[in-house]
């Protein structure tokens, strides 16, 4: 029996490969600080349970409409609006289970061979993925430390072309933590137009944002019916068991994409639709405190690092990563990931795993407690020593 060609296109996410070597040796009796996975460590807020618990007690356990709710929908639209600052109706939105399908949905829909894609690099994984599983080719734009990890604006200009079919940004970053400012998108959005490109804006950090405010692309004119933004729970609200996220775009293209949810999750589960209802339209004191919260971890990580010999790490913008330059110690991403799991007892991903400018690299998460941050600093600090 043989597989589809397309199959062997398909990438994958490695956070979840060092997080199960880092559990055999959690097996065998190691301690491992965790700091490979962008997962919160925070509960997820009472109000947000409560409301999935009252949802299922009053029988909120079948089948929805593919595209979400309309009290979530609803609630969405007006979160978009309002934070945006463009009009978004509830018939642009699609309800997922997780963020990633809309990535999966999206390029589905848009892209085929002969297209191309724009995509950061380093990056998340499962963009170029997706691209290449569609056929289409991935063009990757450079992130540079020199460049604080932002778009080279001239040379991503000289990448798009009349073949361009989407320019993929994450704004805040994984895994650099950078921020694209307002010239930058001015400039993308002028190139989307120029090529007839859409935009595929993942916005799920735009709340962690630590310096400046958040600017989205759909802000600039004639971008907001050519971008599809991708947002969700998972971060804001630690609510990644949740598998809560939406797209917010086009009503044309969001309709194909609830097609699309109609022939493989038929819907997002009803219960937890209503805890996302909560969660936008409640209190927003405890993401507040979590964000505050994660700048308190971000210094603590930038600084500690610093001051390790070999590391370099700029303090980012947003998000709750940190991605420091290693070059200094002589060892590959591969190799520093291997090294500091089996030698300092702490889980981390190498740059490579998000594309080829990712090495010379590592990622830390600092979405764990500022406790386990400095006793992993410590740990590091003394392996690094020993070398």
């Amino acid at each position: 029996m043989k597989l589809a060609t397309r199959m062997s296109r398909l990438g994958t996410e490695t956070a979840f490969e060092v997080l199960m070597k880092a559990r055999a040796l959690e097996a065998q009796g190691r301690e491992i600080v965790h700091l490979e996975i962008g997962e919160p460590d925070f509960d997820t807020p009472p109000n947000i349970v409560e409301a999935a618990v009252k949802a299922l007690r009053e029988g909120q356990t079948h089948y929805t409409p593919s595209a979400g709710i309309p009290q979530l929908r609803g609630a969405i639209a007006e979160e978009i609006s309002t934070t945006r600052g463009i009009e978004v109706n509830p018939d642009q939105v699609v309800v997922t289970p997780g963020g990633k399908p809309i990535m999966f949905f999206t390029i589905l829909a848009l892209c085929e061979k002969g297209d191309e894609a724009i995509c950061p690099n380093p990056g998340f994984p499962i963009y170029e993925s997706m691209v290449n599983f569609t056929g289409a080719t991935p063009v990757p734009v450079p992130l540079l430390m020199e460049k604080d990890f932002r778009f080279d604006i001239e040379e991503f200009r000289s990448l798009v072309s009349p073949r361009t079919k989407l320019i993929i940004l994450n704004s805040p970053h994984n895994p650099t933590g950078g921020v694209l400012t307002r010239e930058d998108l001015e400039a993308i959005a002028e190139a989307a137009i120029k090529n007839d490109a859409l935009v595929l804006s993942d916005e799920i950090y735009s709340r962690m944002v630590y310096e400046g405010e958040f600017a989205s692309i759909t802000q600039f004119p004639g971008l907001e019916e050519r971008t599809i933004i991708l947002d969700g729970f998972s971060k804001t609200y630690a609510m990644t068991g949740w598998r809560l996220g939406y797209g917010v775009m086009p009503a044309w293209l969001a309709a194909q994409v609830s097609n699309l949810m109609v022939n493989s999750n038929s819907c997002t589960a009803a219960f937890s639709q209503w805890a996302a209802v909560e969660a936008l339209q409640g209190p927003q004191d405890e993401p507040r405190k979590m964000i505050e919260a994660f700048r308190e971890r971000r210094d603590v990580i930038v600084d500690g690092l610093n001051q390790i010999p070999g590391f370099c790490c700029l303090r980012p913008k947003g998000a709750f990563y940190v991605f420091p330059s290693i070059e200094g110690t002589g060892k590959s991403s591969q190799e520093m990931e291997d090294f500091l799991l089996n030698e300092a007892g702490v889980a981390t991903l190498a740059g490579t795993s998000f594309g080829e400018y990712g090495e010379g690299f590592v990622r830390f998460s600092y979405a764990n407690s500022v406790g386990n941050i400095k006793k992993a600093l410590g740990r590091i600090g003394e392996a690094m020593a020993r070398l």
